[in-house]
């Protein structure tokens, strides 16, 4: 399997990858009130990340077949960091690890090389099909914004259409996420619970 196909086959399977270790943090948890703090906020800046960028970019970041994207979306989040839906995963993965302190550090620091390894091929596959797709406009996005690393600086390029800011359609988009993610931040907290009172 070339490295394209690999990518590809991440980029489709992306929401299954977490669960190994999800299944580790869980079974190994050892939770304090420090680490379900400083995680929780942690995760919590993450999935703002994410609602932010989902809200400028749409339902399209919730494809599962092939990349693909209508708008060049260099807005919100976008005009400081390319990747921010991945940047904000990675927050909330991370906070979630902290939270759990299964095998801390060592599972966090596992987790997040997997994590940036993962995001970086299917990235590839995306910013191959921005390049593609969106010409010399991306290459300039390119030029001025990071992948993974926010600057302070706001890009702008007024001559790029860019589609609306819908708070609501993002929240709807990332109701899944918010299910999925207070499903496990209940558990944690639930398992702290029973430690202490046992």
């Amino acid at each position: 399997m070339n490295l394209s196909k690999f990518s590809s086959a991440v980029f489709k399977y992306r929401s299954y990858i977490p669960i190994p270790f999800l299944l580790v943090m869980l079974f190994y948890n050892n939770p304090n009130i420090w680490s379900l703090i400083i995680g929780t906020v942690i995760m919590l800046a993450g999935e703002s990340m994410r609602l932010w960028g989902v809200s400028w970019a749409g339902s399209e970041t919730r494809t599962t077949g092939t990349v693909g994207g209508t708008f060049l979306v260099i807005s919100g989040p976008f005009a400081y960091v390319r990747n921010p839906l991945y940047v904000g995963n990675i927050l909330i993965y991370t906070g979630l690890g902290i939270m759990s302190f299964a095998a801390f550090p060592y599972l966090q620091i596992i987790a997040l090389a997997a994590f940036i390894v993962e995001y970086y091929l299917i990235v590839i596959e995306e910013e191959k099909y921005l390049a593609k797709t969106f010409g010399a406009a991306y290459e300039e996005y390119l030029q001025n914004v990071n992948r993974f690393f926010p600057k302070f600086k706001k890009f702008v390029k007024k001559d790029v259409q860019q589609p609306p800011f819908n708070l609501e359609a993002g929240k709807r988009s990332e109701r899944r996420t918010f299910q999925a993610i207070f499903f496990v931040w209940l558990t944690i907290i639930l398992l702290y619970v029973f430690r202490i009172m046992s």
